[in-house]
């Protein structure tokens, strides 16, 4: 089996209902960083199924769902405001990853 891997999943869809269907599918899942983007820590086989999954949900001519796999260490610039409570980390020194604290994995799964 292979290791896990930090993914940003991002979307446009057109309808709200399957945006909406969309949305719930990924929070139970990754976390949200902005309204139409996640951040998933997990094995390439397990993405694979999600965008299988997610593939019943939309309609492929209107809308977008893209899962891009980050480097484990990559420049990053951050503008405005964390995004995260404390007990939540993305990047640190530089360096991409996804760290909740238990009592923040307890709350979303």
């Amino acid at each position: 089996m292979s290791r896990a891997q930090l993914y940003l999943i991002c979307y446009d869809i057109a309808d709200p209902q399957r945006l909406a269907r969309v949305a719930r599918y990924l929070e139970r899942r990754a976390c949200r960083v902005q309204y139409s983007v996640f951040a998933a820590q997990t094995r390439p086989e397990r993405l694979a199924r999600w965008l299988e999954e997610l593939k019943v949900l939309i309609e492929p001519r209107v809308d977008d769902i893209r899962a891009y796999p980050l480097p484990a260490a990559a420049d990053v610039a951050l503008l405005g405001g964390q995004l995260f409570p404390d007990d939540i980390l993305l990047i640190r020194d530089g360096h991409n990853l996804l760290r909740l604290s238990p009592t923040a994995w307890r709350q979303r799964h």
